[in-house]
């Protein structure tokens, strides 16, 4: 027979900062119309037939962008975009170096069942496109910089020569 001999009681000290009082679903919600604003615009931009399809396809090339973008605009475009896209973006592991344009692109598609290099294209350029008119002209160029060539067009954007 065991006997266990209870342990005295703790008292936690109340934090000297008053708590907020939390309403359900308010915060929630406002992640939530970001997050779907987000994805609306994915199954636009891509003419998806659902929504789940767009977030589905949003989710996997977000996660495949979010290790090819590092240091301090990956801090920017993680704060840019609605926190669900943003959790995305930084918990993926940094790349050792960025996949070329076409490359990823592939990789996107390897993670897509029955995706093929043009379907994927469609849907690494549906999202990436939203994604550019949503962080604006300043942060998207600071990303591409950062990225191979190539990339620009998947953002919807010309691909300028870049001086050597």
């Amino acid at each position: 027979m065991t006997v266990t001999t209870p342990q005295p009681r703790r008292t936690i000290p109340a934090s000297s900062t008053p708590l907020r009082p939390v309403v359900p679903g308010v915060q929630g919600a406002a992640e939530d119309a970001g997050w779907l604003k987000l994805t609306d615009a994915v199954r636009e931009a891509g003419r998806y037939a659902t929504s789940a399809e767009a977030e589905r396809v949003a989710r996997i090339v977000l996660s495949a962008l979010g290790g090819h973008v590092t240091g301090d605009e990956r801090v920017a475009l993680a704060q840019a975009l609605p926190r669900e896209a943003g959790r995305m973006i930084a918990s993926q592991i940094p790349a050792p170096q960025p996949l070329p344009a076409r490359e990823f692109v592939e990789s996107v598609a390897a993670r897509i069942e029955g995706s093929t290099p043009a379907t994927a294209r469609w849907d690494v350029s549906s999202v990436l496109s939203v994604l550019s008119d949503q962080l604006g002209e300043p942060l998207t160029t600071r990303v591409l910089a950062q990225l191979p060539p190539g990339y620009a067009l998947l953002f919807g954007r010309a691909e300028l020569s870049r001086a050597a």
